[in-house]
């Protein structure tokens, strides 16, 4: 595929769901009327078989694309497929939001807020600072997290400005023994709070980001401003580091491609719809995957089901 092709694809797939709306308006309707007849049933398992819907008519349009010799013509007629899929999980995501908002707050149209005795907690507990996040004290939050009365809401109320997860202090020491004197790169790093943490506990890692979140993510300096596979190619590192990856991205399997790679962590949940791309992940045949289900439990909060992936080169 030519360079200007896979910007083609890879913009596509890192795209919002208001641009894809605009871009893609008959994709668009039909995904709408999808989601709303997944929607009127109000049963998991119907909202489950919309996504695998759209992600099994993805499938062979993605296999075109992903060939060496992919033509043009080939790519822009794949182009409508891979959108209607990334819109039918972006769509989905948002609904979710919503639905755990209203469970959350228990009113329809009731604003999402902490009351104040849960909202001070959280603030403690996992901010040194507005929503600038703190490596956690596994012990304190063991105490303190069952006092939040209002736990359901919190990431609800993050997730918005780029906040998927919260890390642990023994998390970041943990990672730090996994990587040891090894370089290591932090693709889609957000903020960059959890290369933030690692250098600060002694083990060196560079921050890069596409920063397509610039509407919602501040980037500090220290963040480079690249995409996953040009930071990959420019600092070739022995390990790759991704904290909750968009689902379904187009750049987790540049990581597999990369021959200075060696270990790939990534730090997700067990729900495969909402981060990650599982797809990559299995079909690679070069890494040996474990979940790694000690790393796990030192993610915060545990009501995200969190799950830390380890890749070994074999």
């Amino acid at each position: 595929m030519r360079r200007g092709d896979r910007e083609l694809v890879e913009g596509v797939g890192d795209a919002t769901l208001e641009s894809l709306q605009e871009r893609f308006p008959g994709e668009w309707k039909a995904v709408g009327e999808a989601l709303v007849a997944a929607a009127r049933t109000k049963r998991p398992e119907d909202l489950a078989a919309f996504m695998n819907r759209f992600h099994r008519e993805e499938k062979p349009w993605r296999a075109r694309v992903e060939q060496k010799r992919a033509s043009a013509a080939a790519i822009k007629a794949a182009l409508p497929h891979l959108a209607k899929a990334r819109m039918a999980r972006l769509a989905a995501e948002e609904m979710l939001r919503a639905v755990a908002a209203r469970v959350a707050t228990g009113r329809e149209g009731e604003a999402l807020r902490f009351r104040r005795w849960s909202g001070w907690l959280v603030q403690r507990l996992l901010f040194s600072r507005g929503l600038e996040r703190k490596p956690v004290s596994l012990a304190w939050f063991r105490r303190v997290w069952p006092f939040v009365t209002q736990r359901r809401i919190l990431m609800p109320l993050v997730q918005p400005r780029g906040i998927y997860c919260f890390y642990s202090r023994e998390l970041i020491l943990r990672l730090g023994d996994l990587i040891g004197e090894r370089s290591c790169l932090e693709i889609a790093a957000g903020d960059g709070t959890l290369t933030r943490f690692l250098n600060a506990a002694g083990t060196p890692v560079q921050a890069s980001d596409d920063r397509s979140w610039s509407h919602a993510v501040q980037y500090p300096a220290d963040v480079e401003a690249l995409d996953a596979t040009a930071a990959l190619q420019r600092h070739r590192p022995a390990v790759a580091l991704c904290s909750f990856p968009p689902p379904g991205n187009a750049f987790e399997r540049a990581v597999f491609q990369t021959p200075s790679v060696d270990t790939y962590v990534v730090i997700t949940t067990r729900h495969r719809f909402a981060a990650g791309d599982w797809d990559a992940y299995q079909r690679q045949a070069t890494f040996e995957l474990t979940h790694d289900l000690p790393l796990s439990r030192l993610v915060l909060p545990p009501e995200l089901d969190p799950a830390v992936l380890v890749f070994r080169r074999k």
